[in-house]
Formats: C-alpha cells, structure tokens, sequence
C-alpha cells in the first residue's frame, strides 16, 4: 500500500529527530545529553520529541522493533527445506558480508558499544531488548512448528540461538573497541561463526524446517511409494 503524505512526513520527522539524537549521543554521550538539546538540535518542541519517542533510550534504540524481530523474521521467511538454525546462520553471514549494521558489525559499532557501557540505562534497555528477541524467536518457532503449549522445545532452540549471536555480537564489539579494524575483524569473525553455527546445529540442526514444496505425480511427504506391479 502506497505510503501517504502524511505517514510520510510523520516517518521522515521520527527519524531526523532520532539521527540528530544519535548524533548528540555519540558526541557527547548518552547520559550527557537532555531531551530538551535534542528538541532544540532537531527545531521541535520537547512535546513533539515524546510524541515519537516515550523515553530517551527510545531515541537510542529507534531500531528496537527490527532487532527484536531480527531472528524471528529470519526463522519466518527461511527457504524450502531450510532450518530455523541454518536460516539465522545465512541471515548472519548475508549481514557480515555487508558490513550490515543488524548484527552490530558494521563501522561504528564500537562507540554505540561504548556509550551502551557508559550508561545503566541504556545496558538495562539493551538486556530487555535480548529478552524480547529470544521470546518473540520461541513465539515464532512455536507458531512454525505447531508446538503444544507444554512443549519447551522453542524456548530451549531460541535460547540456543540468541545465545551463539549475543556472544558473536560481544567479541566484535570488544575487540572494536580495544581499536582493532572492523574489516579485519569481520574476516576473522567469520571462523568464530562457522564455528559457533556449527556447534548449534549439531545440537539443533535438524528442528523446524520448512517443508519442501511437494512434486506433482510424487508421494507425499512421509507416503511411501506403492510398488510397481509385476
């Protein structure tokens, strides 16, 4: 659907106001900076600025939502015959390759790194963000494979594979931070991570694939094939 002029300028309006907050934020820091600066850098009011965003951290995070939905999005459009492990895998390798900043390993990553450690804040928003991506993977893994209620497998399999990204995520930042080139460790990173998927999908490998799409004139999936006639 056709955006309209004014979702369009709503849109464009929450994300100069957040692009000029970053800006302040990785200046100066998160804590040093007041929501009234950021009113005032972007020319709106503050009522305007909590109109788009509930809290400050909000402005920092203004991608939550996507990074939340980050695995599980993945898990959902995962191709035929693909695994919820091998379909994070591809969208991680998909990321790095580009120096795509959804997996935190683009340039840059260091100082937002940086100024998440600065602040109790921020590092509290930051853990309840890794809570909300592992449940809203479980919900999804659940929904996908039709899982009962009891059933614990999709949070035991979410857990497992927000835990191989979050470690991922924390030994590029680190080592960013302590001043080394994200390009060199992005090739670096690459032996970790196939490492790190490999080890999950051990482990995990075979849970929720997608179904193959079925071949007229062929059996169904799990219809043995009747014998030909003598």
């Amino acid at each position: 659907m056709e955006e309209g002029l004014r979702e369009r300028k709503k849109r464009e309006t929450r994300q100069r106001i957040a692009d000029i907050a970053m800006g302040l934020f990785l200046q100066r820091g998160f804590d040093n900076v007041t929501v009234a600066e950021v009113a005032r850098a972007a020319d709106v009011s503050v009522n305007t600025v909590f109109n788009y965003f509930r809290t400050k951290e909000d402005m920092f995070l203004d991608r939550s939502e996507e990074t939340e939905d980050l695995l599980a999005r993945a898990v959902r459009e995962r191709r035929a015959g693909e695994t919820a492990a091998e379909a994070v895998r591809r969208d991680f390798f998909e990321a790095l390759d580009a120096g795509d900043w959804r997996y935190g390993m683009s340039e840059g990553a260091d100082v937002f790194a940086q100024r998440v450690r600065e602040s109790p804040a921020l590092q509290s928003r930051v853990r309840m963000l890794d809570v909300h991506r592992e449940e809203r993977l479980a919900r999804t893994l659940a929904d996908e494979t039709d899982a009962d209620p009891d059933d614990l497998t999709p949070r035991l399999v979410s857990a497992q594979i927000c835990a191989v990204v979050r470690a991922l995520i924390r030994h590029f930042a680190m080592r960013q931070m302590a001043g080394e080139p994200a390009a060199l460790i992005r090739t670096d990173i690459r032996k970790h991570a196939e490492r790190a998927f490999d080890l999950l999908e051990h482990g995990i490998g075979g849970y929720c694939p997608r179904p193959e799409p079925e071949t007229p004139g062929l059996p169904h999936s799990g219809e043995r094939p009747t014998a030909a006639p003598r």
